[in-house]
């Protein structure tokens, strides 16, 4: 490329290291809103409070510097793999997505990759400070993520078949939420036990409603990665509402609520009340005209679900 574009234009240059930073800094606010960082604080708080809770309840949980750690560093990762989304994903974008930054050249593959191997080392480095275990948990989750690029280049069934696809790329949600627990257990705010491990289906089945939420539209699209291709809208409906049930059912299971009394008893009763947000969502996309499925009610639902998490793990605790 660099030949050609001197045939052609001898002015053409490489932009300065100063012009990458701008550049990723641009790609950054662009693909990267602030509700992603919203998010990496509000699950990581979510998570460790919710394994304290379960794993050794008589322990009161509050946040550490330690938790400081792991939200910046999920914060990295989360960064690190809406980068290697945009790469993977190129083709599918010249199509459907014409305005993202890869495709206009906004920013480059190169800078992209540069400022993964700077936000990698910045991740492992920071949670090598807390232990070993939390430093190679979090190599874990960045070796996931090159190796979903590999394989969905490698692989057309995977790139091009939304249900081959969620379940090759779902586990780097496992992989990120098993690199809160291992971390939290090795520093301490989180006991070893079933429990613990079992909450993370909670936030598997909120992951899953969103997702399902944000694919679904009322007609078929061929072309696009939509899973109401394959399931249809009342199958879709129903997966979305399930995944909601799921995340909410597990947690009551695990914190108990009916065995709780006052202030506790209403702070664990709270999820279940939620379940009205994606009723209502369902309710209104199956009832209404438009072609989308409602993304909002999804991520209302997710983002109280894990404020009365936190809130839930904070009050419970004794």
């Amino acid at each position: 490329m660099g030949a050609v574009g001197r045939g052609v234009n001898s002015e053409v240059r490489a932009p300065s290291p100063l012009d990458s930073v701008r550049r990723l800094a641009r790609f950054t606010a662009v693909m990267y809103k602030p509700h992603y960082l919203l998010y990496a604080v509000v699950f990581v708080l979510a998570l460790e409070g919710t394994a304290a809770l379960v794993s050794q309840p008589e322990t009161p949980w509050q946040p550490s510097s330690a938790t400081v750690s792991r939200i910046v560093v999920v914060a990295f990762v989360l960064l690190y793999l809406r980068m290697v989304d945009e790469q993977k994903d190129l083709d599918y974008d010249r199509v459907h997505n014409p305005d993202r930054p890869l495709v206009t050249g906004a920013v480059s593959t190169g800078e992209l990759r540069a400022a993964m191997g700077v936000l990698a080392i910045g991740a492992v480095g920071a949670s090598l400070v807390l232990s070993a275990v939390s430093g190679v948990a979090i190599a874990a989750v960045l070796a996931y993520g090159l190796f979903l690029w590999a394989v969905e280049r490698w692989s057309a069934a995977v790139r091009t078949g939304i249900l081959l696809n969620l379940v090759v790329t779902y586990p780097i949600q496992i992989l990120i939420a098993g690199y809160v627990l291992i971390s939290a257990i090795d520093t301490g705010e989180v006991a070893a036990r079933w429990q613990a491990v079992a909450a993370v289906a909670i936030f598997a089945g909120a992951f899953l409603h969103f997702e399902f939420a944000r694919k679904t539209a009322r007609e078929r699209r061929p072309g696009e990665h939509l899973y109401s291709n394959r399931w249809g809208v009342t199958g879709c409906a129903v997966a979305i509402l399930g995944f909601g049930v799921l995340a909410v059912a597990v947690d009551s299971v695990l914190v108990q609520p009916w065995e709780r009394s006052g202030v506790r008893a209403v702070a664990a009763w709270i999820p279940v009340a939620l379940l009205l947000i994606p009723v209502y969502g369902e309710w209104r996309f199956l009832r209404s005209g438009k072609p989308e499925h409602p993304v909002l009610p999804a991520v209302a639902f997710v983002f109280a679900l894990y404020l009365a998490l936190i809130a839930q793990a904070l009050v419970c605790t004794t």
